[in-house]
């Protein structure tokens, strides 16, 4: 895909990057062209550039040679502000039973590195988190007005079991809290009754839509 050169040009960051990386380099750039491409504004700059930032990526974090490179080669590289390097990663990449449940590899106790099977010792009682997901599931059964949502955690919070029993009322928004409230909020509007479940360490990031919503 040839390269946008007006947008290409401004940028001295990049044309640092791909000289000294050679082929494979042009390659990362023609997909910055494009991502780029699909951010201009009215005014013929991109979302990042209005920030005041240069943006290279998307990168694989996974292949250490090229981001070692792009790194030492951003850092040698004199620039009128920031550099926002974009890397994308896979959770648990190298270990098969991690990348299949991510969720359960968040916070890791004990496992067996063969089968990845978690050691946990048992509890005399069910957890905090099962009983909150046993109660809204029995309360979700005669009312189908009830839905829950979370932010990438359901197994943390429990309504990944919610979610067996019901799984078109369950919704995970991924790690975006501020969207999390601001979805329920805009559910009750329509009639519904979510029950939005936030880490509370989490729910800092959520404040102004608690407060506005």
């Amino acid at each position: 895909m040839p390269l946008d050169i007006t947008w290409f040009d401004c940028h001295p960051t990049m044309q640092g990057v791909t000289k000294q990386l050679g082929g494979p380099m042009h390659e990362l750039a023609a997909k910055v062209d494009e991502y780029a491409r699909g951010m201009i504004s009215g005014s013929g700059s991109t979302l990042f550039e209005e920030l005041g930032l240069y943006y290279i990526g998307p990168i694989d974090g996974h292949n250490i040679d090229d981001l070692v490179s792009i790194l030492k080669e951003v850092k040698s590289t004199k620039t009128t502000g920031p550099v926002l390097i974009h890397v994308v990663t896979e959770k648990g990449r190298g270990y098969s039973y991690a990348v299949k449940v991510a969720d359960e590899y968040h916070g890791v106790a004990k496992f067996d590195p063969a089968t990845g099977k978690q050691l946990k010792a048992r509890a005399p009682t069910q957890s905090y988190t099962t009983y909150f997901a046993g109660a809204l599931i029995a309360e979700a059964e005669p009312d189908k007005d009830i839905v829950a949502i979370h932010a990438a955690m359901g197994g943390g919070t429990g309504l990944n079991l919610f979610q067996c029993s019901f799984p078109a009322r369950c919704f995970d928004v991924g790690i975006a809290e501020q969207h999390a409230v601001t979805f329920a909020a805009s559910l009750v509007c329509e009639g519904l009754k979510p029950f939005c479940a936030i880490y509370s360490s989490f729910m800092q990031r959520a404040y102004d839509q608690a407060s506005l919503q």
